[in-house]
């Protein structure tokens, strides 16, 4: 179920997840960190409309490469230099903007792992989500085979020239994702700004959206 400012996905209905969209009424035609800052207050909100304590989030510096943090509920809360984050602490909220790059979701329901990463076209080249599968099976025991993964809103043909998305999807059937397991909403980011931010139409000079994912305790 979705709603005009969070978009859910059914594929993920064991955890609790979200993307928060486009802020329906802020103007935030600037740079990355001033849009973040501008959005802090809604997307806090947003968190605590998850259930979560602010405390719970944990980010990363998103710095379009290949890399892979552990996030516990005892350790930092912005994870430098990754594009990735994983957990299997259920007081743990994961946390990625994006604006035009794909948050792929990552879900195992046997040992309550979870992934979320930034994947977008420097991203999915050096194969981060296949980095995330590998990462999950080795800190927590989760099998490809028992992931389910989901694609956000991305930019996708013919707004731009490479289909990243495609690439994320052959990854992660490449991982030992089952195709039966494999979710993507098809949606391209840059043909709908009412509900999306799109990086390469608003020449870079656009807010953040915020993909969440956490676990459902008990």
């Amino acid at each position: 179920m979705s709603t005009d400012t969070l978009m859910t996905f059914p594929a993920l209905a064991g955890t609790r997840h979200g993307l928060i969209l486009r802020h329906p009424e802020m103007a935030v035609g600037v740079d990355r960190e001033e849009a973040l800052n501008l959005l802090l207050p809604w997307h806090q909100d947003q968190v605590r409309g998850l259930g979560y304590e602010l405390s719970a989030l944990r980010t990363a510096e998103q710095v379009h490469g290949d890399g892979i943090a552990i996030a516990t509920a005892s350790g930092p809360s912005f994870a430098p230099e990754v594009d990735g984050l994983v957990t299997n602490d259920p007081d743990v909220l994961l946390g990625i903007y994006i604006a035009d790059c794909c948050a792929v979701y990552l879900h195992d329901p046997k040992t309550g792992a979870l992934g979320l990463v930034h994947s977008g076209r420097k991203g999915s080249e050096l194969g981060i989500a296949r980095q995330a599968v590998e990462k999950m099976h080795r800190a927590f025991g989760a099998s490809p085979g028992d992931i389910i993964v989901q694609l956000s809103p991305c930019i996708r043909p013919p707004s731009y020239e490479v289909d990243f998305a495609a690439g994320i999807r052959a990854q992660c059937l490449e991982s030992g994702i089952r195709p039966e397991h494999l979710h993507d909403c098809g949606i391209c980011t840059s043909t709908d700004l009412q509900r999306f931010y799109s990086y390469r139409v608003e020449m870079g000079k656009t807010g953040r959206m915020l993909a969440l994912l956490g676990r459902v305790h008990g």
